[in-house]
């Protein structure tokens, strides 16, 4: 009897860190992705398109950004070890990037605003800035490339963040079609509030990621 009991809490115990670690994954890549931070952007890049062209900009913009980032989820490793860059080095550099991209959310201008500014050529927006650097950002492409380490995590769990991804992708698209309704919801000061929050968020997972390199690196 206690034999099944102490297993039951055992499964549950490992249920729930289980959750918790999808939680945490979810929010990182919510956060670096941030798919509500693309739509003043999507909108403006969009603007003197027609409603059928606005579609086509938005499916097209989230199936390169999703390749792009796919590219680095399964190639990332093997362009670490083909550089001989150990996981330690990266984790501190990764982690130094994501601060710096978290800064420019919380304390500049906003990313709405900064990759609006971005905009010069109205004919070819759906590569740049929407497909990049809006969705698949620096910040994005090295959170996958950290999540998906294969000295840290199983293959399940790349597994289950590469699902995470495409989700947050498919959410991006989402919120893309129906922009104008969730602008007029949000409003922009909403949206540039959220960036922030997420900014915040971000800058918490970087000093993460910078003391767990410098951890692996002096072996504390």
């Amino acid at each position: 009897m206690e034999i099944n009991t102490a297993l039951h809490l055992l499964i549950g115990a490992g249920f729930f860190f289980t959750m918790e670690a999808i939680l945490k994954t979810l929010i990182i890549l919510w956060a670096v992705i941030d798919p509500i931070g693309t739509i003043p952007v999507f909108l403006e890049a969009t603007k003197n398109f027609n409603t059928s062209t606005k579609k086509k900009v938005a499916i097209n913009a989230v199936l390169i950004a999703s390749g792009i980032l796919l590219f680095f989820l399964i190639a990332g490793q093997f362009l670490l070890e083909y550089m001989q860059i150990s996981l330690p080095a990266f984790e501190i550099s990764g982690g130094f990037v994501l601060f710096v991209f978290a800064l420019t959310m919380i304390f500049g201008q906003g990313k709405p605003e900064e990759e609006k500014n971005m905009i010069r050529d109205y004919k070819h927006v759906t590569v740049f800035p929407i497909a990049i650097p809006s969705i698949a950002s620096p910040g994005a492409i090295t959170a996958i490339v950290l999540l998906t380490d294969n000295n840290r995590y199983t293959i399940i769990e790349q597994l289950i963040t590469s699902v995470l991804m495409m989700v947050i992708l498919g959410a991006t698209l989402l919120l893309l079609l129906l922009a104008n309704r969730v602008q007029k919801k949000i409003g922009d000061t909403g949206i540039i509030v959220i960036s922030k929050i997420m900014g915040l968020i971000l800058a918490a997972v970087a000093i993460e990621s910078i003391l767990a390199g410098i951890k692996a690196y002096y072996s504390l």
